[in-house]
């Protein structure tokens, strides 16, 4: 921006402003177009944080499921595991054998499924990475340009 003084005749000393705007930018509107520039990138590392985010928790509820799945089985074994008990002391017969195969099958489905969740689970990480590495390369971008 160009600020020029004239001095007229008789009107005494008027001031002439005139704007230069010959393909260079104020440092005023450099600096809000940084300032925008960087308000973008850091919306766009929250968008893709909570985008990540998202993905793992959905990750995260499904080997809850089967975790929980798998806790429900192992109750019912333990429940047909005193059935069985039950029956033996009971008739201390070949009846209670029935219910100890049942009790049986269930432990074995119940400790697949539990172990299943626990492996599902230990493989989630919970920290965005993908935000995190975008935002370790815009800082090195930003020092790149500004040095």
């Amino acid at each position: 921006m160009a600020e020029r003084y004239e001095a007229s005749p008789g009107a005494g000393t008027a001031r002439v402003r005139e704007v230069a705007m010959v393909g260079e930018r104020s440092t005023v509107d450099l600096i809000k177009d940084v300032v925008n520039s960087i308000q973008g990138i850091i919306r766009s590392e929250l968008r893709l944080a909570n985008a990540e985010m998202k993905e793992k928790a959905e990750k995260a509820s499904k080997a809850g499921i089967v975790l929980a799945a798998g806790g429900a089985l192992a109750l019912y074994a333990f429940a047909f595991l005193l059935v069985a008990i039950h029956q033996a002391l009971i008739l201390a017969m070949p009846e209670w054998l029935s219910a100890l195969i049942i009790f049986a099958a269930l432990a074995i489905a119940g400790g697949i499924m539990l172990s299943t969740g626990r492996k599902r689970l230990k493989q989630i990480k919970p920290k965005p990475e993908m935000a995190m590495e975008s935002v370790r390369e815009d800082m090195e971008w930003v020092k790149r340009r500004t040095l």
